[in-house]
């Protein structure tokens, strides 16, 4: 893996192999037969998001526990971290098994002023393409927020009181309670030592968080297999917003409807909250 400056523009390298291992706990995980997974299948679109997970050295994570990205982030003074949203397109399929180079890129930095304070979106984006090949067969442009650092009152939508959110008509619509055991295994497979999704201390009490907090694509992978199931196909676009965190042990409504030419993926949190705002392609 190369890594260089993270100025904008400038190319940076990693490359990886589609793990049948990782595949198959993907899928175990989404309570799909892993067994059906064989060598040279196509990955389920979305499923890349188990790609590219450096090992860091233990004495390089952060202090909130992230490991490095694979690529360079500006230091901006702004120690914490947090993904709010990704569009990708799917030109192709990465089959697994398969070896694949990812170039990133840094596309924009946006400084903006909000309720906690100053705060920068940043836009990486990211292609990934065979080993073989010349041509990407996913391209993703990953949105980031740097944050200051919290000081414990980290305010949330949690009001205790259960609120049904209004569903489109026919959509499929499924609960889903994410636990501990969910959290870990999403870690694991993904390589994510971030503390909020493990420490509960760290999470309440540094953070300021009332449990601890979901990996904001765990949902989306249940929700790309609902399109899945809803559409009897594959994404081949999908851009997705995080709008409020998702907190483990409460329920979650996972929603697909159809929204004219695209379908719509909502999460929404037991108070009511849009967690999650997705359009699939």
């Amino acid at each position: 893996m190369n890594e260089a400056t993270g100025t904008a523009g400038k190319v940076e390298y990693a490359d990886d192999v589609c793990s049948l291992s990782l595949a198959r706990r993907m899928a175990a995980l989404l309570d799909r037969d892993p067994g059906e997974l064989r060598p040279g299948d196509p990955l389920p679109r979305g499923w890349h998001v188990m790609l590219f997970n450096p090992a860091t050295r233990q004495s390089g994570l952060r202090e909130d526990g992230a490991a490095h990205l694979g690529f360079t982030m500006p230091d901006l003074g702004l120690p914490r971290l947090m993904m709010g949203g990704r569009k990708i397109a799917f030109d192709g399929d990465i089959p697994i098994g398969a070896a694949i180079r990812r170039e990133s890129r840094l596309r924009s930095i946006s400084e903006k002023t909000g309720r906690s304070g100053r705060f920068v979106l940043v836009d990486v984006e990211h292609r990934l393409k065979l080993a073989d090949g010349a041509a990407p067969v996913v391209v993703e442009t990953s949105s980031y927020v740097m944050l200051p650092k919290n000081n414990g009152t980290q305010a949330t939508a949690d009001t205790g009181s259960a609120v049904e959110p209004q569903l489109p008509e026919g959509a499929l619509v499924r609960i889903v309670v994410p636990d501990i055991t969910m959290l870990f295994r999403y870690s694991a497979i993904t390589d994510n030592p971030h503390r909020i999704h493990y420490d509960l201390r760290y999470a309440t009490e540094v953070e300021g968080y009332p449990a601890l907090v979901v990996n904001g694509s765990l949902p989306q992978m249940i929700l790309l297999d609902m399109f899945r199931e809803y559409a009897g196909r594959e994404p081949s676009r999908y851009t997705c917003r995080n709008r409020a965190p998702i907190f483990c042990e409460r329920p979650l409504t996972l929603s697909v409807a159809e929204a004219g030419e695209s379908f719509a993926l909502r999460a929404h949190t037991a108070e009511g909250a849009l967690a999650i705002e997705a359009e699939v392609w």
